[in-house]
């Protein structure tokens, strides 16, 4: 029984890494309602900017 639970940890550790990973990439998308709502346009330049800059990249076509 100790042989399937050697196998099962790591297996797990990775699910939890995965998990938590996606959590933290949606972390600048809680603040868009307050950024939609938000008069002023600088906020919104900056919250593109941001969103671009947080934005995985492509990989380039040869």
């Amino acid at each position: 029984m100790g042989w399937l639970q050697s196998l099962l940890s790591p297996l797990k550790k990775l699910w939890f890494r995965l998990h938590s990973a996606q959590k933290k990439r949606r972390g600048i998308y809680i603040l868009y309602e307050d950024v939609k709502s938000c008069p002023y346009e600088d906020v919104h330049v900056l919250w593109s900017i941001l969103v671009e800059s947080n934005a995985p990249s492509l990989p380039a076509k040869r």
